[in-house]
């Protein structure tokens, strides 16, 4: 039965409304990182399904893995991987070169979301890197990070189930929650505890495993280690408990019979058969999927009109991802005008959009140095406004996507916000350094890709539509065109001039100046306003 009353009251029905720039541009920001003129213009000319499934498809071509970029300033790889050259099957080396490693996987991990296809297949990712959050600083190893972020990705468009095995044999995951310390003798139940309450059923009021069941976890798990050779996990069945595991009534009083031999790994199987026969887990992941992708607030109305039937497709299309995806982002609920522009975009958002959205010239991967550079110094910004990917503040991710009650309002405060604004600050003017690459917004690239940039009540309204995800109001508007675009002048064809002058002759330097300067203050002004931190 619906529920009415909430804050919004839509539900998973199939979305029939408009079909505009609005919904395409929310569609893409929610997506993918920011909309980029040209990808609106891709995705309106087809309907909602087709732009749908086209987001939910995989990435078409597998990324090559990072590279050395750390061969400077007299430093050698001392694996010997040569500059350029893929370090993710090199042997581990030291503390220094692993250091130098991480920084390399995060810059190439920033760099696949700037240049990401026309699908959320990085979006994705970085939604499970928060769900199953790992720690770079605590693996250590950078092969293993590399390697879990491929099995995120590999994994991202698939089944829960599959994903969740994965995971729990995955070498970094193995590190950083005591796997490959946890054995018969004694029983390490840190990765069994998360499992539970961070990965599969949560920890609310309708999730209840008991601590019997995490010690049961504990023994089920006993015996996988790492190999830091071959850069994989592997099972020791000596140090494996092969004793009977009994789970809580919870758990319908299941038994897992202990097994010896190599026939111990069946018991993760088993295992994971208990946990999700469970429909709290189908509810719990879609609740993630829900405060990640839509808003942070899951009232009464939208536990019972959206989570509820969007876990019961979940759960009859045996923990698929794609079915529960596509009925979310093709339903009523998702085009509701009060779901539009009311998450505050994280960090990673705001940086990695910023440059999309403009068309920040980036070096191709090909001039690694370059690439990097530039790649490390998106990541870096990103990591000051509090988003390190690769190093969340723990095992629960980032606050923003799980702390009650400001969830995402902690992306803001008195040390975030003069971060963003400096660096858009910068980017539209002088140009955002580091690493000795330079980020510099165009202004005018992005402005020539609009329908009517020689008219400015339209350029306003036109670059709006883009950048913001809210309505202003038309004072607002004429104040933007008027005392920002033209400067006090106070006819509209002073721009209209100046337009078409630049566009007769993109030589002219003093032509190109003009209109540059004018677009520049117009567009650091909307970026400093409140409205642009919404995604």
């Amino acid at each position: 039965m619906k529920v009415t009353y909430g804050r919004t009251d839509t539900g998973i029905s199939a979305y029939t409304g408009d079909w505009g720039k609005a919904q395409v541009v929310h569609l893409l920001k929610r997506a993918m990182f920011g909309a980029k003129p040209a990808d609106i213009k891709h995705f309106e000319a087809m309907t909602m399904d087709a732009a749908v499934d086209a987001l939910l498809q995989p990435n078409a071509v597998v990324p090559a893995p990072p590279v050395n970029n750390y061969n400077v300033g007299g430093y050698m790889d001392p694996t010997g991987v040569a500059a350029g050259a893929p370090w993710v099957l090199a042997p581990e080396g030291d503390e220094e070169l692993n250091d130098k490693r991480r920084a390399s996987y995060k810059a190439w991990w920033t760099g696949l979301m700037i240049n990401q296809e026309r699908t959320m297949h990085e979006k994705l990712v970085l939604f499970w890197h928060n769900h199953f959050a790992t720690e770079t600083q605590t693996i250590k190893d950078a092969r293993f990070m590399y390697k879990h972020n491929a099995m995120l990705r590999e994994h991202a468009y698939g089944n829960f189930k599959a994903l969740a095995k994965a995971v729990t044999l995955d070498p970094a995951m193995l590190v950083y929650l005591n796997g490959y310390l946890n054995e018969k003798s004694a029983a390490d139940e840190n990765y069994s505890r998360e499992l539970m309450e961070l990965f599969t059923c949560g920890k609310g009021p309708d999730s209840q495993y008991t601590e019997e069941d995490v010690r049961a976890g504990a023994r089920v798990l006993t015996g996988y280690r790492i190999d830091k050779v071959n850069i994989s996990s592997y099972f020791d069945p000596t140090m494996h408990d092969i004793e009977n595991k009994q789970f809580s009534s919870w758990f319908s009083n299941k038994v897992i019979t202990g097994k010896t031999g190599t026939m111990g790994t069946t018991e993760l199987d088993d295992m994971l058969g208990i946990i999700f026969l469970q429909e709290e887990v189908a509810k719990f992941i879609c609740r993630k999927f829900y405060q990640f992708f839509i808003y942070y607030e899951i009232d009464a109305a939208a536990e019972a009109n959206v989570i509820t039937p969007l876990a019961e497709i979940f759960r009859s299309n045996n923990y698929e991802i794609k079915p529960l995806l596509e009925a979310l982002f093709k339903s009523e609920h998702f085009y509701d005008p009060l779901n539009m522009s009311c998450l505050i975009k994280s960090p990673v958002d705001f940086t990695v959009g910023l440059c999309r959205e403009f068309g920040v010239p980036m070096a191709q991967a090909v001039d690694y140095p370059a690439a990097y550079g530039q790649w490390s110094a998106l990541q870096a910004a990103a990591s000051t406004q509090q988003q390190n990917i690769g190093d969340p503040p723990g095992v629960s991710g980032w606050d923003a996507y799980y702390l009650a009650p400001q969830f995402h309002e902690l992306w803001i405060n008195t040390d975030t916000l003069p971060k963003r604004n400096m660096l858009v600050d910068q980017m539209i003017t002088t140009g955002y350094t580091r690493n000795g690459q330079t980020l510099l917004i165009d202004p005018i690239l992005f402005a020539d890709q609009l329908p009517a940039p020689q008219d400015p009540v339209a350029l306003v309204s036109d670059s709006l539509d883009i950048l913001y995800r809210m309505d202003v109001s038309d004072t607002t508007k004429t104040f933007l065109k008027d005392k920002i675009l033209l400067q006090g002048q106070e006819q509209d064809y002073y721009w209209t001039n100046a337009w078409n002058a630049y566009k007769a002759d993109t030589s002219n330097m003093m032509n190109r100046n003009i209109v540059l300067t004018h677009l520049r203050e117009m567009y650091k002004y909307i970026m400093n306003l409140s409205e642009y931190h919404l995604a």
